[in-house]
């Protein structure tokens, strides 16, 4: 095939925008169910057979062959965070906006975004050439921020949709010089919801000399599970967590990240323990992490009382040889042991193993390689990165290697208000894809 075609700016705005203004929240079955529908079309007028996995949430799945008997699989989601109150917004969250060449709206630094530029390339190539140099799968998941709870029954319901030779997700950090990074691997993750319980019905503040409050209960387990130090007390939590091989500590020294632009963007005046240079990098790739995101009483009132009960959300992203459940199982042995044995764990659904790609093999290799046309540099491969994906699942049903490289920017707010990317950082990511299909069709 000649020189690689130029992505059509106008059709990727289009589609984009066709895509934010149908808002595809987290957890929110009816705007699921429709953008579900909206992206199977979209990739239907591609030329590609199309299945929409039900779940819920579901699960769009869509292949196209190409000249070449290899088939990449390009894999996506598409729920999204809540906007938040609109009124923090400079332009409507659902309603795509151009300032400054860059585009605004819920979706399009992560998610969508991501897809609509791999969508355009899949449309360049078909329209240069009438057929695509490798074959090409999209699975886009309307779980990814909930664990992806419906990704696994998806894959095994539709094996022949969505047989592929390697895997590519869209999630990453950049360098300081705005190169995006190659990951060849990911952190897999754990949800639980801890609960404990008080009287049957919220009583007057009087009662807390009498009985137990489920919320200061709630608050002495978990401060057994996390300390001050930032260390996680679980027994056996660290067990199995390997460092930085010499070959990955090599690569580690030479990231350099943007540290002074990431803390103005989050607002930060350090990162923890002061961490800079190679320590920050070695921490995001190789730590497990545990996070506290949300604690809940009922009922939920800044009266003076006693609530019923209290409940906290954790996730854990994990490294290679952590499980789900085994943590589960040693987080549950712990609280026991200290005591904490009324507190209630509840896996949540979703989760899934971390998964790794030796950093020789041929298509991370290629990865790599593909950025030199793009960014003017082979793109600088790293282990694992500060982010879960579940590719986990793509290995254990067809033995591929696994990639992911990002498009969101440390500024571009992917939870917050204003979320936004430049249209040519979009193009540029749809660019990487192009190079990649080429080659591998070599």
């Amino acid at each position: 095939m000649p020189e690689p075609p130029p992505l059509l700016t106008d059709q990727l705005i289009v589609s984009l925008q066709a895509l934010c203004e149908q808002p595809s929240v987290v957890g929110q079955p009816d705007d699921l169910t429709a953008s579900a529908a909206l992206i199977g079309a979209q990739l239907q007028s591609l030329g590609m057979q199309v299945r929409i996995a039900p779940g819920p949430p579901p699960v769009v799945l869509a292949r196209r062959n190409g000249r070449s008997e290899q088939t990449l699989l390009l894999y996506h989601r598409f729920d999204a965070p809540p906007s938040g109150p609109w009124r923090v917004w400079s332009h409507e969250p659902y309603q795509l906006a151009e300032r400054d060449g860059a585009l605004y709206g819920r979706g399009v630094a992560e998610g969508k975004g991501p897809f609509a530029a791999h969508m355009q390339t899949v449309q360049a190539l078909l329209t240069a050439y009438g057929e695509l140099p490798c074959g090409i799968v999209f699975v886009v998941d309307g779980g990814g921020l909930l664990g992806s709870p419906s990704l696994a029954q998806a894959l095994d319901d539709n094996p022949d949709l969505c047989a592929a030779d390697a895997c590519l997700g869209s999630m990453g950090e950049r360098e300081d010089n705005g190169t995006p990074l190659c990951y060849s691997g990911c952190k897999g993750l754990l949800q639980v919801r801890l609960s404990a319980r008080g009287p049957t019905h919220p009583l007057p503040a009087g009662a807390a000399p009498a009985l137990r409050n489920p919320l200061w209960r709630l608050t002495w387990a978990l401060s057994n599970i996390k300390g001050e130090d930032e260390d996680i007390r679980i027994p056996g939590f660290y067990e199995e967590v390997d460092g930085p091989t010499r070959d990955e500590n090599t690569a580690l020294r030479a990231i350099k990240l943007d540290e002074y632009g990431r803390l103005a963007a989050w607002g930060a005046d350090h990162f923890l323990f002061g961490m800079s240079g190679v320590a920050l990098v070695r921490a995001e790739v190789t730590l497990p992490t545990c996070n506290l995101s949300s604690i809940h009483c009922m009922p939920e009132s800044d009266l003076a009382q006693l609530p019923s009960t209290a409940n906290a959300v954790l996730d854990f992203q994990l490294v290679p040889r952590q499980t789900p459940t085994l943590l589960a199982q040693l987080l549950r042995e712990h609280l026991d042991d200290r005591g904490f044995s009324d507190v209630g764990i509840e896996q949540l659904p979703g989760g899934y193993s971390p998964a790794r790609t030796n950093a020789q093999n041929r298509f991370v290799r290629q990865v790599s390689a593909a950025g030199a046309a793009v960014f003017g540099k082979t793109l600088s491969i790293v282990p694992s990165g500060p982010f879960a994906l579940p590719l986990q699942l793509f290995v254990e049903r067809m033995t591929c290697p696994v990639v992911s490289v990002g498009l969101a920017r440390p500024d571009s707010s992917p939870y917050g208000p204003d979320e936004h990317i430049s249209l040519t950082e979009l193009l540029r990511h749809g660019r990487l894809l192009l190079e990649l299909a080429m080659a591998m069709a070599k």
